[in-house]
């Protein structure tokens, strides 16, 4: 990031909050403007509503306004100019009044800022533009706006901004993160073309208590798609909802954001009463949030959106006025995003996985469909990589006599719609890279950049990744050609490095370095150390060039060989590669095989051919060659299909087998035999959750990646959820209610909708709200249902820090409901010490199924009987047993699906000796699992 600009209003906000204006449409509002107030268009349109063009008819409410927030103390006031863009204006009859609105708005604005202003306290006005009427991340026609049209629409009001001098550029109310985006790089690019640089503001909207803006990005999203435009100087939230709503977002910010912060927030959400809108939070209320957001927070600029008035920003000045905003040392997390999801780059169980089907260079049958125009057909193959667990999908759309521009185009705008996951754009042509980032709504990657041509190519793409905030794989080819020792390759990566981390300032975290791979199947001399080269290579750069990250192209290692070969070689070069250092690969994650598939005569031919290990005789004649030996190892052997795969002979194996091998071919059929001779319960129990176990020790033994794991995770999902019609129910009245979720930013279940099957069948009603659940979302459900618990789960180590910040909410909101908490990173004394010391309710830990259904028995129990909190059974409850397993000392388990044990509803302990130690065994902790090396963590 560039030195901070220099410019009074940022100075004054780095030293002392900044206080701006409150709602000015809602302000207007109040003066109960008649038809002849508003006007008409000379097309005879009413311009009801459009508030900027009032400056004709009713200058002095504007001013009085304005006056208003000044004399309340406000440092500054936005100009009222929210809808004064083309489009908007065009469609009331007034695109060609657009100058003369905005300039006429702007000089009454700093005609009573300089009545207010003096020596030592300047006044500001901020250039307000609002979000328009268009989203270009939406293809709907009705709202849909290229980005190239999107900016051009915003360039004139910006312009005139700048003649007028405003004080700073705020882009405001962004429900869209690609809108908020265009409207930014077209304001740096018309201050660069007028020699002007202003302090640029961009304020992000959620739009109620899921926390998300309107096409469903979050503002950690958001952030990863803002952040890397240098030239934004602010990024905050306002409008949409109140500031209690906000304080996630804003907790986010303050923890991760590098720039200056600002929270406009609403007056609450907005009630209707009678024929009015009202925002009912008060003045004091609203200075209450606004102090906690600077003084805990490290808020630098505040002010009021809709339904914040003169009163309000008074009480806000009256309070805050001078104060210095909390000193923040954000952490950068380096990270992609898409419309729906952010992906950190560094993740837990290397590799960061990149589909590589989505691309002409890589797959037949995407060649065939982009022959076609057959998009669907495009669309349904990136959705099937997303289901074989990739974190990226590389779209390359190059093909010659084709209009890559055009194709790019077609396939990024669908891709960015209706995917999850983010893009890593592959083209030599800058044009088509360009078209493509137009329609990211996230952050994408560029593949690649490289020095073949010294710097003809790289300079372009890197500029573009500057200009929109990308990230770039970076391949290790100079002007000699391709780098085949790894002290070659190293020496390129250094010359990439320096150019494009300390020429462009562009963070090392977010450039990737691919060190190449070489086809290990044509058996020339050249190419025998090829491996050993790459893996050194990526030593050297993860050791000598800081942050930087390291990638590779898998499958070029295997290209010529048999299909079951190629699988066989591709998984045991990236076995060694993860070893050297590398963190991102291309590859499709379908044909990767777990090592314990492989035999070990394969694993072992493998590694001699990577690491050259051939034997040669005294007159250097080659007598064992590894190749070879592969080669012929595999001979008869065929890649196999799942389907043709051995399950086992009784039904109970190939059940088990079905959850480690991720399969569901006959799955509902082996079920059914199942049920022939067990409850639905002994077979989760002593079946699946047997296959789960082992899923669970190989991928903590490295022997099996993760997409594999989510593969045997969603075949657990269904076996359960096929098996839930026919277990047993307790019958009678409702027992209780209870609201689940999983936490803010964790997007794993299994264990959680166990949890709801067995509540379930045991008489309770139970509102399971699905995952990445913000607490503002549990705590309506909780009023909306009046449960008595709320239960929350969570698969990642971070999600035990959103969970004592949930409670810590609930505290501050005057809620105190019986909290049951589960999950892989949790343990017994972290929930019962540490959590139990900051929550003023009660909160329980739940190591499985079986003890969050006690917890639900005993408060159900207390509820009917009248029991207070000092219940004998809860505070028994509460002891609990001692939890084993890896989560004891708060370390992660090891994959998401659970090591759920589940029980009958009737639970009466038995007595006689050997049935009491299998019902303890039963009773072990469900959802932790020990790991040997690698782990991560589970969900409740």
């Amino acid at each position: 990031m560039p030195a901070p600009l220099d410019h009074p209003f940022l100075n004054a906000a780095r030293e002392r909050v900044v206080i701006l204006d409150g709602g000015m449409g809602t302000s207007l509002h109040k003066y109960k403007p008649a038809d002849q107030d508003w006007g008409h268009a000379p097309n005879g349109k009413s311009l009801m509503n459009l508030s900027d063009a009032l400056v004709y008819t009713r200058p002095e409410w504007i001013a009085e306004i304005h006056r208003g927030f000044f004399a309340a103390g406000c440092d500054g006031v936005e100009t009222n100019t929210f809808n004064a863009s083309q489009i908007v204006l065009d469609d009331f009859g007034m695109g060609d009044k657009l100058a003369e609105i905005n300039r006429l708005n702007i000089r009454i604005a700093k005609q009573v800022a300089s009545e207010f202003a003096t020596s030592s306290r300047p006044r500001f006005v901020i250039g307000s533009i609002g979000p328009g009427t268009k989203m270009p991340s939406l293809t709907d026609p009705a709202i849909y706006a290229d980005f190239d049209t999107l900016a051009d629409a915003y360039r004139p009001q910006i312009r005139v901004m700048l003649e007028e001098r405003v004080d700073a550029l705020l882009v405001e109310t962004c429900f869209d993160p690609l809108q908020a985006k265009c409207v930014a790089i077209a304001a740096i690019e018309e201050m660069k073309r007028a020699g002007v640089r202003l302090p640029l503001m961009v304020q992000l909207t959620i739009i109620d208590a899921r926390q998300k803006m309107l096409p469903g990005t979050d503002i950690p999203g958001a952030l990863v798609a803002l952040e890397p435009i240098d030239e934004i100087d602010v990024i905050g939230m306002n409008c949409g909802v109140g500031p209690d709503l906000m304080a996630d977002g804003i907790k986010h910010l303050s923890r991760h954001c590098n720039r200056l912060l600002s929270v406009l927030p609403n007056a609450g959400l907005p009630e209707t009463r009678g024929d009015e809108t009202y925002f009912p939070m008060s003045p004091e209320t609203v200075a209450e949030w606004l102090d906690r957001f600077v003084t805990e927070l490290g808020v630098n600029i505040i002010g009021g959106c809709c339904g914040t008035s003169h009163a309000h920003l008074k009480a806000v000045c009256d309070k805050l006025h001078g104060k210095a905003p909390a000193k923040r040392t954000p952490v950068y997390i380096p990270a992609v995003s898409s419309l729906q999801s952010t992906q950190e780059l560094l993740v837990d169980q290397r590799p960061l996985l990149v589909g590589e089907r989505t691309n002409t260079n890589g797959s037949r049958k995407f060649k065939q469909l982009l022959e076609k125009d057959d998009w669907h057909g495009l669309v349904e193959m990136a959705k099937e990589q997303e289901r074989e667990g990739v974190h990226i999908l590389d779209v390359c759309v190059d093909y010659v006599g084709r209009d890559g521009v055009r194709d790019m185009k077609e396939v990024i705008k669908r891709y960015n719609e209706v995917l999850t996951k983010p893009i890593m754009l592959d083209s030599t042509e800058v044009p088509v890279i360009e078209a493509g980032l137009k329609l990211c709504s996230g952050k994408a990657l560029i593949n690649s950049i490289n020095l073949e041509d010294g710097r003809k190519t790289l300079d372009p793409k890197t500029i573009l990744a500057k200009k929109y905030g990308a990230s770039l794989v970076a391949l290790t080819i100079d002007e000699k050609g391709q780098a085949d020792t790894a002290e070659w390759k190293f020496e390129v990566a250094k010359r990439i490095y320096d150019i494009v981390v300390h020429e462009y300032g562009i963070p090392p975290t977010d450039l990737m370095f691919d060190t190449l791979v070489f086809p290990l199947s044509t058996g020339q001399e050249q190419t025998r150390k090829s491996a050993i080269a790459t893996f050194e290579a990526l030593r050297l750069i993860k050791q000598n060039l800081p942050g930087a990250l390291t990638h590779l192209g898998l499958s070029n290692c295997s290209f010529g060989l048999a299909p079951y070969t190629r699988q066989v070689l591709n998984s045991m070069y990236l076995h060694y590669a993860l070893e050297y250092g590398l963190d991102s690969a291309i590859l499709h994650a379908a044909k990767i095989m777990p090592l314990a598939s492989i035999d070990e005569t394969g694993r072992e031919l493998c590694r001699r051919l990577l690491f050259d290990e051939r034997v040669f005789d005294a007159a250097g004649n080659c007598t064992e060659d590894p190749l070879q030996m592969l080669i012929a190892h595999y001979a008869d052997k065929k890649a196999e299909s799942k389907k043709t795969q051995s399950l086992g002979d009784t039904v109970e194996e190939r059940l088990r087998q079905a959850i480690i091998q991720g399969r569901r071919e006959s799955l509902v059929a082996d079920l059914d035999g199942a049920r022939a001779k067990h409850s639905p319960i002994d077979i989760i129990n002593n079946v699946l959750l047997d296959g789960m176990k082992v899923v669970g020790e190989l991928f903590g033994s490295g022997q099996m990646q993760l997409p594999f794991v989510l593969q045997s995770a969603e075949v657990m999902k269904s076996a359960v959820a096929y098996l839930e019609p026919f277990m047993e129910k307790v019958e009678g009245a409702e027992k209780g209610k209870i609201v689940l979720a999983t936490v803010k930013g964790d997007v794993h279940d299994i264990g959680k909708n166990l949890v709801d099957i067995i509540l379930t069948n045991n008489g309770y009603k139970v509102y399971n709200l699905g995952i990445k659940q913000p607490v503002d979302a549990m705590i309506s459900a909780f009023k909306e249902h009046k449960a008595d618990a709320i239960g929350m789960s969570g698969l990642l180590v971070k999600s035990t820090v959103i969970m004592k910040e949930d409670l810590v909410t609930l505290n501050e909101r005057g809620l105190a409901p019986p909290v049951i908490l589960g999950g892989a990173a949790l343990n017994r004394r972290y929930v019962e010490h540490d959590l139990r010391a900051i929550y003023k309710g009660e909160v329980f830990y739940g190591a499985d199924a079986f003890e969050g259904l006690h917890v639900m028995d005993e408060l159900a129990r207390r509820k009917k009987y009248n029991v207070g909190r000092a219940s004998p059974a809860l505070a028994k409850l509460a002891e609990g047993r001692p939890a084993r397993g890896i989560g004891e000392t708060g370390g992660a388990a090891t994959l998401e699906a659970p090591r759920v044990r589940v029980l009958p509803h009737a639970h009466r302990e038995p007595t006689c000796r050997r049935d009491r130690r299998r019902y303890r065994r039963r009773r072990t902790c469900p959802f932790r699992r020990s790991s040997g090396r690698g782990t991560a963590p589970t969900s409740t």
